[in-house]
């Protein structure tokens, strides 16, 4: 069910029913980035190398008949993106394309982490999609607008190369852009830098639809939801929160500068171009981002911006990579039925 407004009470939260398994990931994910996160505003990479477990492309389909290669963008900065496709088509028409941003806070994490690699598989699988992941640059190194930029020019190199070597044909009039947390942050930024440019030149990509998991924005205010499960929610707190957004955004700006604070409460609301494309923002009930989330879906429909909000009320922040959670397998059949209406309007 949709919430139109945010949640009101401040009083503690019960903390999650979770298997022990997903608690002992969990555990492990935070402790790393509670020891990579430096007062000092670094980042401790080895530190949190060693929880970050990697998997390798593989050209072999795997159980899901899902192959994968690494392709680079742009190796001098380190761009590159996991493309995820079936080892076949089931059918004759071309596959829709879906740029996805993985979360980390903009710090950590890459497309060869392996919860992202194992997601990635089940969205080519179940949303019969080839996936692109993006291996965005990350902060403190590379600050904002980095990971906008790199986006931006992956959604270039698609544009002007393609895909090449896959056993299927796509059709990038039907590209989605996905992401989870700082990825759907991101996601959101790079959809509205490319419909922007559209009318001065940009390749001819058609974004038909974002889908953000959870989409990682902010502001100075602390909401509703951010004290109520302040020490309740597993993963996102308000300590761990601020100093991503410290590394992130420019030096000395603050949680209401315009890469956070995308709402309109404390500033404009963000310009957006006549093609800035349908979206789905998926909310979690025990997500302490939910209040932020819910306001973005209210400045797109101030904005006359068709947006569908698919509400987890038991769901915490990342939930969609722990395939063991029932939710984590509703989610990706919410956005097969998003994007196949996307597809369904547009004929």
């Amino acid at each position: 069910m949709e919430a139109s407004t945010e949640t009101q009470e401040t009083s503690a939260a019960a903390p999650a029913a979770l298997p022990w398994t997903v608690r002992l990931q969990i555990f492990s994910l935070v402790t790393a980035t509670d020891f990579a996160q430096r007062a000092n505003g670094t980042v401790n990479r080895f530190a949190f190398s060693l929880a970050d477990r990697q998997a390798r492309a593989s050209a072999r389909p795997d159980s899901l008949g899902v192959v994968s290669a690494d392709i680079a963008v742009d190796a001098d900065r380190g761009l590159w993106a996991r493309v995820f496709s079936p080892s076949a088509a089931a059918e004759s028409a071309a596959l829709p394309v879906v740029v996805y941003f993985h979360g980390g806070g903009f710090a950590l994490l890459t497309p060869a982490s392996a919860p992202y690699d194992a997601m990635c598989r089940r969205l080519c699988h179940e949303l019969a999609a080839v996936v692109v992941s993006v291996n965005y640059r990350l902060a403190p190194e590379h600050r904002y607008p980095a990971a906008y930029d790199d986006g931006v020019d992956v959604l270039r190199h698609i544009s002007s190369s393609g895909l090449p070597g896959l056993a299927v044909s796509i059709d990038l009039s039907r590209c989605f852009l996905a992401g989870d947390s700082a990825g759907g942050n991101l996601a959101h930024h790079v959809a509205q830098r490319w419909t922007a440019g559209i009318a001065s030149g940009e390749p001819s990509i058609r974004i038909a639809g974002i889908i953000l998991l959870q989409p990682y924005f902010g502001g100075e205010e602390r909401t509703a939801a951010e004290l109520r499960l302040e020490g309740v929610a597993p993963v996102v707190n308000m300590r761990r929160s601020d100093w991503s957004w410290r590394a992130f955004l420019p030096e000395g700006a603050d949680r209401n500068h315009p890469a956070a604070h995308v709402t309109g409460e404390s500033g404009p609301e963000p310009e957006l171009g006549d093609a800035f494309p349908p979206a789905m923002v998926v909310v979690g009930g025990l997500d302490p981002l939910q209040d932020w989330q819910r306001r973005y879906a209210g400045m797109l429909r101030r904005k006359g911006k068709a947006v569908q909000v698919v509400e987890f009320p038991e769901a915490i922040h990342a939930f969609y990579v722990f395939p063991e959670l029932a939710d984590a397998g509703e989610v990706v059949k919410a956005i097969r039925a998003f994007m196949d209406e996307s597809e369904s309007k547009r004929a």
